[in-house]
């Protein structure tokens, strides 16, 4: 037997995780959309787009996050790239601030889900 647990996509789960706010929602599909429009609106009020500004950026900034969300429904392994490592730290905060889930079930087993996010922002100036 692997000590580490497998990590299931979350394109491939068989039942995602539950963010706080999506537990009436019976499909899948449904809780997928309702999980990404509660991390898109987290990260729109959390992210501090000024820093683009601040480092002397312009136009379109993107910032690639992943995370997992573990058998606890924790969220653990964060991973960002981004343009600046300020954009880096900011986007790794702002993850931070994800609530505890209900964990994704394969074959009825609490699995480890990898969820991959971007963060694309416009730099005004």
């Amino acid at each position: 037997e692997p000590e580490d647990d497998p990590i299931v996509d979350f394109i491939f789960i068989e039942e995602v995780p539950i963010y706080p706010g999506c537990e009436n929602k019976k499909t899948n599909l449904d809780r997928k959309k309702c999980m990404s429009d509660k991390l898109s609106k987290l990260i729109r009020k959390k992210f501090d787009t000024s820093i683009g500004d601040d480092l002397g950026l312009s136009g379109r900034q993107t910032v690639l996050t992943q995370f997992t969300i573990d058998t606890q429904g924790n969220i653990i392994d964060v991973k960002t790239r981004a343009p600046h490592p300020e954009l880096t730290k900011e986007a790794q905060r702002v993850i931070n601030k994800v609530p505890k889930m209900k964990p994704g079930k394969q074959r009825d087993k609490p699995v480890k889900v990898r969820y991959t996010l971007p963060i694309i922002f416009q730099v005004q100036n």
